[in-house]
């Protein structure tokens, strides 16, 4: 479980009288990511993806992201860790990254998540000058360790479930693999799926 005392980063999702859980998948948009779509309409659930922008290009699927009721956030340009950079240079790589979204997809981009959950000050500055606000998780699945036991996944978001979790994932084939169980043991533990709100800044 991930928490924040910082009150300009969300960890959690509204907490309504219905128990709800948000999904997060980072890194992309990959070669998964038409398996992903896949899953996520066929269970008709909607997430949220944060994306590198060197990896979005014309030819992705990223409008059917958007037709089915997704949102996109930049998840930076190259994934830098940004507390390594000054405030400059995190601006301009927030800036190219939520210019080329917007630009490729006409969508608005308002969430970000530092590469690595890594950030400081500069890092919260630099998304707040931009009109973005910053994305971290409650519960992260670790998915990105455990392409030789995804059954683990399932584990790490089930046995920390709480209403208004925002759950880490990656746009990964173990993810692909566990991912229709995961979304039915959620439900089975009588939550619903939400997202952030689409609200431009």
């Amino acid at each position: 479980m991930y928490d924040s005392l910082d009150q300009n980063v969300i960890t959690s999702g509204e907490k309504g009288a219905k128990k709800t859980v948000i999904l997060t998948f980072d890194d992309g948009p990959g070669r998964v990511l038409p398996k992903l779509l896949d899953i996520l309409k066929k269970e008709e659930v909607q997430a949220m993806f944060f994306w590198q922008s060197r990896l979005l290009y014309k030819e992705r699927p990223w409008k059917r992201v958007l037709d089915e009721g997704h949102l996109i956030g930049t998840h930076s340009c190259k994934h830098p860790n940004l507390t390594k950079l000054s405030y400059t240079e995190q601006f301009a790589e927030l800036e190219y990254s939520k210019q080329k979204i917007h630009e490729i997809t006409g969508s608005p981009v308002i969430y970000f998540r530092p590469p690595f959950g890594q950030y400081n000050l500069e890092t919260i500055k630099a998304a707040q000058d931009l009109g973005l606000t910053t994305v971290m998780w409650r519960i992260s699945s670790m998915d990105w360790e455990l392409a030789r036991h995804p059954e683990k996944i399932l584990q790490n978001v089930i046995q920390n479930l709480e209403n208004g979790a925002i759950i880490l994932l990656h746009e990964l084939q173990q993810t692909i693999q566990v991912l229709p169980d995961l979304i039915k043991k959620i439900r089975a533990e009588g939550y619903e799926f939400s997202l952030l709100p689409p609200l431009e800044k």
